[in-house]
């Protein structure tokens, strides 16, 4: 480090171009939540279910999931199937691996705070003869839900710090465009300086913007 210059404006001349990541960084993260929790929802369900062929196939997953590396799982689905002839664009790809892999944690958070709900709210739901869906909706799940904010949260921080992985397979995110950035103008260093600051400042961000959000969702009336 003796003598080393620091030279941050090769950095910032092409600032846009990590911004243009950092979107597309945001952009995957946010599409990952929401069919995460579409997916971990009914995974949730299934692992909460007495009928086996959904109970077992549900709990598998969860933990055959949770048992390996998210990288491992992108690289099967970007390259392993192509060796298959199944095609996947990369973007596509790192979605979808993203996706399979939070889904299998968000099963576990909606489950923990859907069984976090008494019993007597389940049996008095179906003694005013609410349908199994209907229940959930206006009794289990706006209760669940309290629960499962916070973690939900954290996961939501989690998924943009992983996206990352997701330049692995090309796709221009963050993590990616900084890569590209370093390599022409040759200051990594001063390159991923920023690229920490830009991911710090995203996570503070957004964890703020959700706590806000969270304060006024379960604000107890006065």
């Amino acid at each position: 480090m003796h003598g080393y210059v620091f030279q941050f404006r090769p950095v910032f001349q092409d600032f846009p171009m990590l911004l243009d990541g950092a979107l597309t960084t945001l952009h995957i993260s946010l599409l990952t939540l929401f069919f995460s929790f579409v997916v971990g929802t009914a995974g949730a369900l299934c692992r909460m279910s007495r009928v086996r062929w959904l109970h077992g196939p549900a709990t598998w997953y969860v933990e055959f999931i949770r048992n390996t590396p998210l990288l491992v799982q992108l690289f099967f689905i970007y390259f392993g199937l192509s060796q298959v002839d199944i095609q996947v664009p990369n973007y596509i790809a790192g979605l979808i691996g993203l996706v399979v892999n939070n889904s299998a944690y968000l099963t576990e958070i909606i489950r923990t705070g859907i069984q976090a709900v008494h019993k007597g709210q389940f049996e008095a739901g179906l003694s005013l003869g609410l349908s199994f869906p209907q229940l959930m909706r206006r009794v289990i799940f706006p209760q669940a839900f309290r629960v499962i904010y916070p973690p939900l949260c954290n996961q939501f921080v989690g998924i943009i710090l992983w996206s990352s992985l997701v330049s692995t397979i090309a796709v221009e995110d963050l993590a990616m465009r900084g890569k590209q950035l370093a390599s022409t103008t040759f200051r990594s260093f001063e390159t991923y300086i920023v690229l920490t600051l830009i991911y710090v400042v995203m996570t503070l961000t957004v964890s703020g913007i959700l706590k806000l959000v969270g304060r006024r969702l379960f604000r107890r009336p006065a």
